[in-house]
């Protein structure tokens, strides 16, 4: 059966926009998983530790065969595979991979919490997220354009001619 999510692709080392284009790439390789749709790149400042450099993010739309926590464990696999390392909470990181929505799906188990449960208050996932779904609706919270209203203080600069 296929499913459609969305993941949050993030990185703020080794070159952020080319390790965020590589996992889009790669993601698309990945088994039963296509890459349907991506947005822009967006550079934003960092959140919690804000001693690092900005980050790089976008937002891709997936058709999938894997179940969230089959698509979860193959991204984490990814951001290992890029050298990502959990140093500390909000340490800066060389990809950082997301399920954002899984479907219309509101689900929670170990390691797991969909929709992704901070996406509401970022700015940073709520703009790509518009760009490739304008409708989006987040499962429990509502409209996406809504909830991005209530994140105009955070900056953002969508980037131009990278790919």
């Amino acid at each position: 059966m296929k499913h459609t999510a969305y993941i949050g692709l993030g990185s703020n080392l080794a070159n952020p926009s080319a390790q965020v284009l590589q996992a889009m790439q790669a993601i698309d390789c990945m088994e039963s998983t296509r890459v349907l749709a991506r947005s822009s790149l967006y550079r934003s400042a960092p959140v919690g530790y804000l001693e690092q450099p900005d980050f790089i993010n976008a937002v891709i739309k997936v058709e999938t065969e894997l179940s969230p926590l089959d698509l979860l464990k193959t991204l984490l696999a990814l951001e290992q595979q890029n050298g990502r390392t959990r140093e500390f909470q909000n340490a800066p990181r060389t990809l950082d991979l997301d399920v954002l929505l899984y479907d219309d799906l509101q689900h929670h188990e170990h390691g797991l919490t969909v929709p992704h449960p901070q996406m509401h208050k970022r700015a940073f996932v709520l703009q790509p997220l518009l760009e490739i779904a304008p409708d989006c609706v987040i499962p429990g919270v509502g409209s996406a354009v809504a909830a991005m209203r209530n994140c105009s203080d955070q900056q953002l600069e969508k980037l131009q001619n990278v790919a």
